[in-house]
């Protein structure tokens, strides 16, 4: 008997060549990603960086404008990301409730620690920041929605990786590698493996300058109902004012909230080792 095709996936669902690709909207992908990366372009700008023809990117720009994916600013002539891309990227959230029920425990870390504080989860062996709560004061962290980091220089990072199994560990360094950013990078595995030991015995992960000189970080893991690490609570700030013998208080407060959030999403906490 014939299995029944799923539903959503065609015959050739497996098929990635790329005669079973749309190579217009292949093209309009890598445009949206470009302007993604900046603060708007103009339109050779866009066309030199994509290499591509003006005519070309045009038609492009102006199919995705009529769906507000992107906008055109007419003083600057530039085009940016518009609403409707928001829109649609906002969709990746929902998946999950655990954005919601985030960002009360968000507010709360913010206004208990002065500095900035965030959500972000692991997307294709990265840490991927959906939404923060930012800080009033004039110097602080800012990473915009879809802004990415690798996981071993972050402090939502080292904290889903703490609680990853080993050979996922492995494989994410093996595919990533161990860059370093600063002095305090971490670049060898053994010092990663130490770091992730020290994680998971304090219950948060601390990066010390390790993306970028000036600022630290200390985050604690939110898990599913199986115990597993689905996303991280962090909070940032710069050096001179969250000290490493901040750390602790700060760290416990973190964890704290990534347990609250555990819990609102019907989450189970291991047991600390």
């Amino acid at each position: 008997m014939t299995q029944p095709r799923p539903r959503g996936r065609p015959r050739a669902f497996h098929d990635k060549t790329e005669q079973n690709t749309v190579r217009s909207l292949d093209r309009a992908m890598g445009l949206l990603r470009t302007l993604s990366e900046t603060n708007g372009l103009t339109l050779s700008e866009l066309a030199e960086r994509t290499d591509q023809s003006a005519a070309t990117v045009y038609r492009v720009l102006i199919t995705l404008q009529g769906h507000e994916i992107v906008e055109f600013e007419e003083g600057a002539q530039r085009w940016h990301v518009g609403p409707g891309a928001f829109r649609v990227g906002s969709g990746f959230m929902r998946r999950t409730n655990v954005a919601d029920r985030s960002r009360g425990a968000m507010q709360a870390l913010m206004r208990a620690t002065g500095e900035t504080a965030n959500l972000g989860v692991e997307n294709r062996d990265e840490v991927l920041f959906l939404t923060q709560v930012e800080t009033h004061e004039a110097i602080r962290a800012f990473f915009p929605p879809g802004t990415r980091s690798p996981m071993h220089v972050s402090g939502i990072g080292k904290a889903l990786l703490a609680y990853y199994p080993q050979d996922r560990v492995t494989a994410i360094v093996a595919d990533k590698g161990l860059a370093g950013f600063t002095t305090l990078s971490i670049t060898s595995q053994a010092s990663l493996a130490r770091d992730l030991a020290r994680t998971r015995e304090r219950g948060f992960a601390i990066d010390d300058q390790e993306r970028a000189e000036g600022m630290r970080c200390v985050a604690a893991p939110i898990f599913n109902a199986h115990g597993e690490p689905i996303a991280g609570l962090s909070v940032s700030g710069p050096a001179f004012r969250m000290a490493l013998s901040d750390a602790t208080r700060i760290g416990q407060e973190v964890r704290a909230a990534a347990d609250l959030v555990t819990a609102a999403i019907g989450g189970v906490t291991p047991t600390p080792p």
